[in-house]
């Protein structure tokens, strides 16, 4: 981690800002990210119900009656309902494009913008508060997301429409309540990790609570894959949900790469090179939080996620968050599309038919011990 001896690739903060923010390393992290994203697409959208060979699978994804036709792509990315630019999905497609694209690469794309959500979530949230064991979910803030939206579903479910707006609030106030448990005259790691713990606790079991008060069966059901997190299902119109938060939450992360680099620095580094700490700590807090509320609002709470991504990105580029951030960008949808499949494939491959996992346990199973394996290995736990 920053300032430690090492590891490969590791700069300390700050020290790079005359070099050049890419690097071989960063070359090649996106480039197999990007090989790993199509591979694993291609495994996505071969196996379900209709199963099809990877040559099938192939030429169906790139099938010209789809890809080339702006009405399908219209009514992919916006929908029948935008006036003017909206469009249904053209009649006459083929069975096997047809399936893949309105059906299974939906969930690639989804998991594509989640990846990327909640890595550069995790990597913001870790230089903000300068503590490698920050994360969205360890700081509370899925929690805070996930229980505005069960509330939604529970209690007001007329209200679903605004699903996205009610998960940002809940992030925020999650985060807020978090940063002030920790405030003592100011913050350290330990605290604020233990903050983030007590409010997670909290929340969850709110969360658990809120399924007394649900009579209907299928809102129970809907409830619990928020709660543990999946792609199973996500289509067209959460892609569209996600889409533009995320978009403007990775433009606003790479335009604060520099701020970041400052922030890991300390306060008083940062202060007397004139930056606004705290007025920057939580303006990039921001970006964070709506990163990681649009993933929650999609695909529930995927843990751990945000925590593991970075630490893996950082081994490979450094922590010139100039380079963290792109790489996070690449490696977060890689890494996600390989949890996805895994949460498909699982339990076809014990033989326990097309069942599916969801990827929030996958992603659990690996970041947990993870977690455990960072706090061992460090003096001083959460320090960067």
């Amino acid at each position: 981690m920053a300032g430690e001896a090492g590891h490969p690739g590791e700069t300390r903060p700050g020290s790079e800002y005359g070099g050049r923010w890419y690097d071989r390393r960063l070359f090649g992290l996106c480039l197999g990210s990007l090989l790993v994203v199509v591979a694993g697409a291609l495994v996505q959208v071969r196996y379900g119900s209709f199963d099809m060979t990877l040559g099938q699978a192939w030429s169906a994804v790139f099938a010209p009656e789809v890809i080339l036709d702006g009405q399908a792509w219209r009514a992919m990315l916006l929908g029948p309902d935008v006036p003017y630019l909206g469009a249904e999905f053209p009649e006459g497609v083929g069975r096997r494009p047809l399936i893949v694209w309105t059906i299974r690469m939906p969930r690639v794309f989804v998991g594509v913008l989640v990846g990327m959500s909640l890595a550069v979530s995790g990597a913001i949230f870790q230089a903000v508060t300068r503590n490698e064991l920050a994360s969205p979910f360890v700081l509370g803030v899925s929690s805070g997301a996930g229980l505005a939206i069960l509330l939604t579903l529970v209690l007001f479910s007329s209200l679903t429409a605004f699903l996205p707006l009610f998960a940002a609030v809940g992030g925020a106030v999650a985060f807020v309540l978090v940063y002030a448990i920790a405030w003592k005259g100011g913050t350290s790691p330990v605290r604020l990790v233990l903050a983030g713990v007590v409010v997670n606790m909290v929340f969850q079991s709110l969360q658990r609570g809120l399924f007394f008060f649900a009579d209907d069966l299928g809102i129970v059901r809907s409830a619990l894959s928020w709660i543990t997190g999946s792609l199973t299902g996500v289509e067209w119109p959460e892609f569209r949900i996600i889409a533009i938060p995320t978009i403007v939450a990775m433009i606003l992360a790479l335009a604060g790469a520099r701020q970041l680099n400052v922030l890991l620095l300390g306060s008083e580094t940062a202060k007397s090179l004139g930056m606004r700490v705290e007025r920057m700590r939580f303006l990039l807090s921001g970006v964070a939080i709506l990163a990681a509320t649009a993933s929650v609002a999609v695909a529930g709470i995927i843990g751990f996620f945000g925590l593991v991504v970075p630490h893996v990105v950082r081994l490979v580029v450094g922590s010139d968050y100039r380079r963290l951030v792109v790489g996070c960008l690449f490696a977060g949808p890689a890494l996600m599309v390989v949890a996805d499949v895994g949460a498909r494939l699982f339990l076809l491959a014990i033989g326990q038919g097309p069942a599916q996992i969801p990827v929030g346990v996958v992603t659990g199973v690996v970041g947990g011990p993870y977690f455990l394996y960072l706090m061992r290995r460090k003096q001083n736990v959460g320090d960067i």
